[in-house]
């Protein structure tokens, strides 16, 4: 029960949780020890928090996922993690998460709640509404940049919760547009809000926020005040990187057979993977090397 449990917690998805460190990386902080390890803290109550949601919601889903292909193998939904143990571990969660935030700051802890909050009202209610669910979503990414901003002290620019809001905007509606295109007759058992959306119009939002991500992220490393700040203008050379993992997450979403969640894809897709790599890699060397 014990692994069931763990994956109920869904670690692998806890990698979104790296947004928490950009504040760090992009104030030019990254390595002086205080502000590091308080930001890393950051991170760790997020990982914690978005476990617990993770496990409510398996809780609060169970019967929909027997419904779903690969979700009905999901611990809680399969019988091999029993509800109330979810639940139990889900709580016992949230009090060591706010327990840390505290640790952290004021204005981290509220930023923290608010995240919890906003999610548990999603898992409650606001995944069914259309359109608001994807935008709960992408605002759970801005919430996670301020947060490491709150909690290291360092300041999070307009220029990074915009991108961070497009970005996570495109992922989440590529994640609807994969399960509208694979449920077929189904989809309202699956997820009853698909049936309140329209296959062109999020195909249409996908494009229109894929390119206003990727020129949002453009206009940043061309902006006066970045070459500036960072004394360099070698920053819009790695916007090609995001550009890859864009085009590239387009194609998993419209993939032939692809039954596999896009967002959970990109995850082990080598494309997407080594166009990251480089892109963090590109980063620090021009913001810390050059």
């Amino acid at each position: 029960m014990l692994f069931g449990i763990f994956r109920t917690l869904r670690p692998h998805q806890w990698v979104k949780n790296v947004f928490v460190l950009a504040p760090l990386v992009f104030s030019r902080h990254l390595g002086e020890h205080g502000i590091t390890l308080r930001a890393v803290a950051a991170m760790l109550v997020f990982c914690l928090l978005s476990g617990s949601v993770y496990a409510i919601n398996d809780v609060l889903d169970a019967e929909k996922d027997r419904a779903h292909p690969t979700k009905r193998n999901r611990p809680v939904a399969s019988g091999k993690v029993p509800p109330r143990v979810a639940s139990a571990v889900a709580v016992g969660l949230i009090a060591v998460s706010i327990g840390g935030a505290a640790v952290l700051g004021v204005g981290f802890s509220i930023v923290a709640s608010a995240y919890l909050l906003l999610n548990l009202a999603y898992s409650a209610y606001l995944k069914e509404v259309v359109f608001v669910d994807v935008l709960i979503i992408a605002s759970g990414f801005v919430l996670r940049v301020l947060g490491g901003s709150l909690a290291s002290d360092v300041r999070a620019s307009s220029w990074l919760l915009a991108c961070t809001f497009l970005l996570a905007l495109f992922l989440a509606l590529g994640k609807r547009a994969h399960e509208l295109r694979t449920a077929g007759e189904k989809a309202g058992e699956r997820r009853p809000v698909l049936l309140r959306y329209s296959a062109g119009a999020i195909r249409a939002l996908m494009a229109a926020t894929g390119l206003a991500t990727l020129g949002a992220y453009a206009a940043y490393t061309l902006a006066p005040h970045t070459r500036e700040f960072f004394g360099t203008s070698l920053l819009v050379l790695t916007t090609p990187f995001p550009a890859l993992g864009l085009a590239r997450f387009w194609w998993l979403v419209r993939r032939p057979h692809g039954g596999e969640s896009p967002t959970d894809a990109m995850l082990r897709d080598p494309l997407v993977l080594v166009s990251g790599v480089l892109y963090g890699a590109a980063i620090l060397g021009i913001l810390y090397l050059a």
